[in-house]
């Protein structure tokens, strides 16, 4: 029997915790590793108490608003945001941590990423944001994408 590598392994987690996404225009998860365990979970969806976008509505959709842009439009977090802020709400360092997400950050979870001290990031999709590139590649941050 041939075992997934794991950033495999943890890829396909990744798109499983994507499935509780409620976001109508791209499902994303994420998922923090440190030492080959996982610390906290993420996927897009509207702060907690909110109504969802499938029961209101995309205003970026309704202003077809191109992928990667005008973010403030948007009500829900993005999947990386919400697996940072779990980590913050429970009081786990993700310092030295490794962010499995199913595509490409974007300039605001790079930042935020980068300031949590995330030293590594592994996705498989892209995403039209060529600064967060730039950025994790300033920082140091080791980016590795996955077909």
């Amino acid at each position: 029997m041939m075992r997934p590598s794991w950033d495999d392994y943890f890829l396909e987690i990744v798109d499983l915790i994507s499935q509780r996404s409620t976001c109508l225009r791209r499902k994303v998860g994420a998922l923090i590793v440190k030492d080959k365990r996982i610390l906290t979970t993420g996927y897009n969806g509207s702060p907690t108490g909110c109504r969802h976008c499938e029961e209101v509505g995309c205003l970026r959709q309704e202003l077809n608003v191109p992928s990667g842009q005008r973010h403030e439009l948007c009500r829900a977090s993005h999947a990386e945001q919400n697996a940072i802020v779990q980590a913050a709400m429970h009081g786990i360092s993700i310092q030295n941590s490794t962010l499995y997400v199913t595509c490409q950050p974007c300039v605001i979870c790079t930042k935020l990423a980068i300031n949590a001290g995330i030293k590594r990031i592994v996705f498989k999709g892209d995403y039209p944001d060529q600064l967060s590139l730039e950025l994790l590649e300033e920082a140091g941050v080791d980016l590795k994408k996955i077909q």
